[in-house]
């Protein structure tokens, strides 16, 4: 049994013996005092990584996607655990909820070069800090230093501006803009723990069928499940769909590397909220229906735009870090992929469900064989307030 690899620079991971829930059955129940106004119950203070782990064994890494997008496992989680199949997924809504997607598009952010002596080097894109100028991981044998030229895909030149964290600056050429050029001469960045090149497939499969606005370096998995024929359904039983842009980048994929978690400081996203959106969640309100987030990247800008108070429409970036106790103050439901053991998104999930629920999911999980992260199975998630999944 094996922790995956989380890290683009490394690819250990860490072996252990301890079945999933033997461990996480042994985790204590933290309940201390908030830290302010968005936390309650719980101190993300006193947190530790360790509070987080699991053991998940490696073959049940999805490797491939699977021939159909809804042929994938559903687990719905709250009180009860109820094993499904995607396909089920309209018997968990409601005719007055709403379901709130990312559109956001993967962009071919992995390219291949060479330095100027002539060593290899393969970037990844983290995010673009403009038309000409991006945040990106590189790797090769040695750190190339600020005004180093990367000659990459054989095709343009970028220069090293310097670090920013654990990142590169990178300028791109002028005469065209990054996105174009990354489209046309990058790949397909396949997460890490995915032990394969991306094929032609993974074009159509790494990308959800209502993906428009381009930006992303990995995809918002949970609505890889969705296709045209289940939204159609969904839309047809009355169930609104609202749409937001949340650009992901590669730090999704960077391991929490401190362990006491209130020295962790998030990766930075930037998300559009547009009004139409804002406005649909407050006629779901106002007619007591649900708000579905599909994905953990919906919910995070949702609750991001609204962790002031009043939920607003509009453009920012978010460093919201989730952990347990956090107030969530907009999303009732979360639909999402199961995650890597040590991450944020773990953490996330504990907080929206309870991290006693999510210790029992994921081992019901494990134990009954589902596939994991992001061509993996995906759960339904309630608020943690007491209530069932509500499948009807």
């Amino acid at each position: 049994m094996v922790s995956p690899p989380a890290d683009f620079e490394s690819a250990a991971s860490t072996d252990s013996a301890t079945p999933a829930m033997s461990y996480w059955e042994k985790r204590p129940i933290i309940s201390e005092s908030p830290q302010s106004d968005n936390y309650s119950d719980v101190s993300p203070m006193s947190l530790t990584i360790n509070d987080f782990d699991y053991t998940l064994p490696a073959h049940l890494i999805a490797q491939t996607p699977l021939a159909e997008r809804n042929a994938s496992r559903l687990l719905g989680v709250g009180r009860t655990l109820v094993d499904r199949h995607f396909a089920d997924l309209p018997e968990f809504i409601r005719p007055d909820d709403l379901l709130v997607f990312n559109d956001t598009r993967v962009l071919h952010a992995r390219l291949f070069g060479v330095k100027e002596s002539g060593g290899a080097v393969e970037v990844l894109l983290e995010r673009a800090l403009g038309p000409h100028e991006a945040l990106a991981q590189v790797r090769a044998s040695r750190s190339p230093g600020a005004g180093t030229i990367l000659r990459l895909a054989d095709a343009f030149d970028v220069t090293v501006q310097g670090r920013v964290g654990e990142f590169f600056h990178l300028r791109f050429p002028p005469d065209e803009n990054l996105v174009d050029l990354v489209e046309r001469h990058g790949k397909m960045p396949l997460p890490p723990y995915i032990q394969r090149e991306a094929v032609e497939a993974d074009e159509n499969r790494y990308q959800t069928v209502y993906a428009r606005a381009p930006g992303s370096v990995a995809a918002p998995t949970a609505g890889l499940h969705f296709d045209e024929k289940m939204l159609e359904a969904l839309a047809g039983r009355g169930t609104k769909q609202a749409w937001l842009t949340l650009h992901v980048g590669a730090g999704t994929f960077q391991p929490v590397r401190v362990h006491d978690l209130a020295e962790h400081r998030m990766h930075r996203e930037r998300y559009v909220i547009p009004p139409a959106t804002v406005d649909a969640i407050a006629a779901t309100r106002k007619k007591g229906g649900r708000v579905i987030a599909v994905g953990t990247t919906s919910l995070r800008a949702i609750e991001a735009a609204a962790c002031h108070g009043e939920l607003v429409a509009g453009e920012g970036e978010t460093e919201l870090f989730i952990l347990p106790g956090f107030r969530f103050r907009v999303v009732d439901n979360l639909i999402t992929n199961f995650h890597l053991p040590r991450s944020t998104l773990l953490m996330l999930v504990s907080a929206f469900a309870g991290m006693e629920t999510i210790r029992r999911a994921y081992a019901h999980a494990i134990g009954r064989s589902y596939r994991f992260f992001s061509y993996g199975d995906a759960m339904f998630l309630s608020r943690d307030n007491g209530k069932d999944c509500d499948a009807v």
